[in-house]
């Protein structure tokens, strides 16, 4: 009966070995390349599927040299975030956002903001695009750019303007979570974004839900839902950007 992960990274914990090393590398590919699958990428010639997977391998090594077993931690769960991490850090290296495309950003957040207190809910994308001054299209495609860039990923703690090294993910209620006891400033942020989440569309909130828990993939979520993969995108994109703004204007209130 062949070894499980588990046990042959156990046995290599115990006494390392190229041959094992190797080995631990074969068996854990369908891992990587699972992880691969699911992480948007911008258009870019060093970001296909064989890229991604090298940087997830030197995600796996740095886990495998890591790992103590003596945790209690599963090897899949332990190396699970170091590959993700590998890879899109890796992504952030090859993509650069241009400037003006930067400005545009930070022109749509803004907007988002004042928009969403203005009317008192989630702007629809026309109201945004006029105020921007550019078309619907050309507004469409800023939002895919949002939700394929890495550096406004969920999980990028560039977010936090303190300093406390939070991610955006953390702002976003898991239903099977248990409430945290730990930190209560985070907990109030948290408490804040919660309830503006609660004026997005029940189908902006459900699409969050299935890409961050469920941890379905773009062209999952639009079979699901009926929609096609590049509105999904775009639909996350505009998500990203107004958490962004929705985290700044949550910590201003306190």
């Amino acid at each position: 009966m062949a070894a499980s992960l588990q046990e042959m990274v156990e046995a290599y914990v115990r006494e390392p070995a190229p041959g094992l090393r190797n080995a631990i590398i074969a068996q854990a590919m369908p891992l990587v390349k699972s992880i691969v699958g699911k992480i948007s990428r911008p258009n870019h010639p060093l970001s296909e599927d064989d890229d991604l997977e090298s940087a997830g391998i030197l995600g796996l090594l740095q886990a495998l040299d890591s790992y103590d077993s003596s945790k209690n931690v599963q090897f899949n769960t332990f190396a699970y975030y170091r590959i993700r991490g590998s890879i899109i850090d890796y992504l952030r290296k090859i993509d650069e956002v241009p400037r003006v495309q930067r400005t545009n950003l930070g022109k749509a957040q803004e907007i988002m903001q004042q928009l969403s207190q203005k009317l008192g809910r989630e702007p629809e994308d026309e109201e945004v695009a006029d105020e921007l001054g550019i078309s619907l299209e050309e507004y469409l495609n800023l939002l895919s750019q949002v939700q394929q860039r890495s550096i406004l990923s969920l999980d990028d703690q560039k977010f936090d303007n303190e300093g406390s090294g939070e991610s955006l993910s953390g702002y976003i209620e898991d239903p099977d979570a248990k409430a945290p006891d730990a930190d209560l400033d985070t907990k109030a942020t948290s408490d804040v974004i919660k309830k503006k989440m609660q004026n997005l569309k029940e189908r902006d909130r459900l699409i969050l839900a299935l890409y961050y828990y469920e941890d379905l993939t773009l062209s999952e979520i639009a079979l699901l839902l009926g929609l096609t993969e590049a509105r999904i995108s775009q639909i996350l994109g505009k998500l990203l950007l107004w958490l962004k703004s929705e985290l700044g204007d949550a910590r201003a209130i306190r």
